[in-house]
């Protein structure tokens, strides 16, 4: 259980850091006529917030999964 928290962690800031910086190519580098901008732009918020999503449905799982194991153990 605990190398698929790590995993899904890893895996949402991965989201996250890509999606910023698709966010941040989309404002900045002019269109060369093969990605346009805006396609980018959409592209870098979906990731952002998957990414945001995922990493806060990990963190009630590691929640509920530790509170569970905490009323086994008592």
């Amino acid at each position: 259980m605990k190398h698929k928290i790590k995993f899904q962690y890893i895996i949402s800031c991965i989201l996250i850091i890509v999606g910023c910086f698709l966010l941040i190519c989309g404002l900045f580098i002019p269109p060369i006529g093969i990605i346009d901008n805006s396609i980018l732009i959409a592209f870098g918020e979906i990731l952002t917030f998957v990414g945001a999503l995922f990493g806060i449905d990990t963190n009630y799982k590691t929640n509920i999964y530790n509170k569970i194991k905490g009323d086994k153990e008592e």
